[in-house]
């Protein structure tokens, strides 16, 4: 069985790592100067950039509304709900939030549907400004750390101050799913994962699965980029 599980694993790097010198040659093709969205590889755990503080942008940033279009193509192709900018390697605060997919679930309200279908935001520059309400429990996952979920605590409604796609100042009241999915994305431009805010013994249990993941030992159904895996 071990011997099986090894050789399971080798092919996964094998077959990453390969992908990841593929996908990176210089000009292939010419493929992202011909393709108007891209779908971009996710980071995965591990890599310095999920830890690091984004940092503001203004209008002026290069390929800002390319590099937002892309991202929504890479969440939406990852079946996801949100999607930060460290995800795709860029330390900015910049993050996107679509809780669609919530809106499909026929035990809500049809007020609750509509409310979910229609979250569809980009957020920039966001800046919390208040967190209120009773911490409640929803079980979280997270593209850059795929097949791990676990329940964490988060405040049911927040006020936040951010600038959309085209660089309109909001101050926003959300609650519910989808000031999670945002909480959540925030939580990524200041260095924080979804990990952090779960019990120490759990974090003890997923420890393998974590160096796994972020030495290319999974296989995703979407692209990733894995830092240690690199460096080989």
């Amino acid at each position: 069985m071990k011997l099986v599980q090894r050789l399971y694993y080798k092919l996964i790097y094998i077959t990453n790592r390969f992908y990841q010198q593929f996908y990176y040659l210089p000009n292939f093709c010419n493929f992202a100067n011909q393709k108007k969205n891209m779908i971009l590889p996710i980071i995965a755990y591990g890599d310095p950039v999920l830890r690091k503080m984004g940092v503001d942008i203004d209008k002026d940033y290069p390929n800002l509304g390319e590099l937002i279009e892309n991202m929504k193509e890479t969440m939406i192709n990852a079946r996801g709900v949100g999607l930060a900018a460290p995800q795709v390697n860029k330390a900015i605060r910049l993050f996107i939030v679509d809780t669609s997919p919530f809106g499909e679930d026929e035990d809500l309200s049809d007020q609750e549907r509509e409310y979910l279908s229609s979250f569809k935001k980009v957020f920039i520059n966001a800046k919390m400004i208040s967190e209120e309400g009773d911490e409640w429990a929803f079980n979280e996952g997270c593209l850059s750390i795929p097949y791990i979920t676990e329940d964490v605590f988060r405040q049911e409604k927040i006020t936040l101050e951010y600038f959309d796609e085209n660089f309109e100042k909001h101050i926003e009241v959300i609650e519910g799913l989808p000031a999670r999915v945002v909480q959540h994305e925030y939580d990524h431009i200041e260095g924080v994962l979804f990990i952090d805010k779960i019990a120490s013994l759990t974090k003890r249990l997923i420890k393998k699965k974590l160096e796994n993941i972020s030495k290319g030992l999974v296989s995703t159904d979407y692209k990733m980029k894995f830092h240690l895996l690199k460096k080989r």
